[in-house]
């Protein structure tokens, strides 16, 4: 089967913690597959069939989460936010749950620093990869939890080079 890069609708959900765009995880097939059929299961079920689509993807211009430099730059479109939600006298968005899901407040304050990126002629991130902290902790006082993941949003169909049918024993 060939699948062109169009053929993927990117997410647009107002709680996407990495902001619009195709989402995928890295490393983690089995991971990826569990929340497909968690997705089924919903009332409103956006998936019928669920199935996993490995890609290779050239990150281009990334907005990499886990380096400072990069994490600065969200820092200050959360306050830019800030200021356009006082400006125009609207309450900021929040995250909600006890491990942030959804994330209205994270969706926000990225789609606002792409925009803010647009508008002032700066070169466009390409992909977001960020570290998503999920689950339970592996052990008492363990910083490390059993959903742990790194998902990548990719925001320029460009950088899809292709894709793959992974190993089911990955």
């Amino acid at each position: 089967m060939v699948l062109d890069c169009g053929a993927l609708r990117p997410s647009q959900n107002a709680y996407d913690w990495l902001g619009h765009g195709v989402y995928f995880w890295e490393d983690s097939p089995a991971r990826a597959m569990r929340w497909a059929e968690e997705m089924k299961l919903r009332p409103e079920g956006p998936i019928s069939r669920p199935t996993v689509l490995g890609a290779i993807i050239n990150l281009g211009n990334c907005l990499n989460l886990i380096d400072p430099e990069r994490a600065s730059l969200v820092q200050q479109a959360y306050l830019d936010y800030l200021q356009q939600c006082d400006d125009r006298r609207d309450p900021p968005a929040k995250n909600k749950g006890i491990e942030c899901k959804p994330r209205f407040l994270d969706c926000a304050v990225m789609n606002l620093l792409h925009k803010l990126r647009s508008e002032g002629d700066l070169p466009p991130f390409d992909t977001v990869s960020g570290f998503f902290v999920e689950g339970r902790p592996l052990y008492p006082t363990a910083g490390l939890r059993s959903l742990d993941h790194v998902q990548i949003c990719v925001r320029s169909p460009a950088c899809i080079a292709g894709f793959f049918r992974p190993n089911a024993s990955h």
